[in-house]
Parts: C-alpha cells; structure tokens; sequence
C-alpha cells in the first residue's frame, strides 16, 4: 500500500523524490495551460527544509532547515500561510493528507488568498471542490 493511497479524488503524485520530499498537484486535467495559465495549477509541498530558503544559512534558520515543511500553492507567489512546519516527515505527510482533503472538500478559503482575483479559475475550482 502506498502512503499516497488515501489521497482524494483529483489529487496526483507529481513527483516524489527518493528523499521524502514530493509533490501533489489538484486536477493536472483541468488547469493546464491550455485552459487556465500554467502557473494556476494547485499544488502540495511536502519539503525538507523551507522552499523559499536562500543560500547562506542564518543561524537562527537552523531548525526551518531540519525540519519538514507542508505548502499549498495557488500560485508561486500565491499560497496558504498556514503554519505546517514538523520534525518529523510522518507527520508532515499527516497533514499534506489532510490539506488535500480539506482543499478537495471545498474547506480552504483560496478566494481569500488572492489580492486579485481570477473569477474564471474561482469558479472553476468552486465546481470542482466541496
């Protein structure tokens, strides 16, 4: 059995590394960039160390390196700032799981992500969501 088997319906493996790190991408089908701008395709992140981490390590920045690191992406500069940062990947892959569930049920506010909206794709993950 795969730890992705749980996943819910319109979620896919986009890769996974042999080192933990992966990651998931919501309906490849439907936001592709014939129909929706490439960059529109809803991602998880499940990291080893922040994505957005810098070369040259900062002391105080020691432990965001260690630890895990859970993401979801709307956009590159568009995400959920929800607080997903774990000590251990088992519980990292907990909540990517249940991030993926949550978005698929319709139960993260994307809308309120966005300082400009994009009302076709909102409509379009509101059909398919929840």
């Amino acid at each position: 059995m795969s730890e992705f088997d749980a996943l819910p319906d319109g979620w896919v493996v986009w890769t996974a590394e042999d080192d933990g790190r992966c990651v998931l991408a919501y309906r490849p089908d439907v936001f592709n960039a014939a129909d929706f701008p490439a960059p529109c395709l809803p991602t998880l992140y499940l990291t080893h160390g922040r994505r957005s981490r810098r070369p040259g390590v900062n002391p105080a920045d020691q432990d965001a390196m260690r630890d895990w690191h859970v993401t979801l992406y709307l956009e590159p500069e568009v995400h959920l700032r929800e607080t997903n940062r774990f000590p251990t990947r088992a519980a990292a892959l907990e909540c990517t799981l249940d991030l993926a569930d949550r978005f698929a049920a319709g139960e993260v506010d994307y809308r309120g992500l966005y300082q400009v909206p994009r009302e076709r794709y909102f409509e379009k993950l509101d059909e398919l969501t929840g």
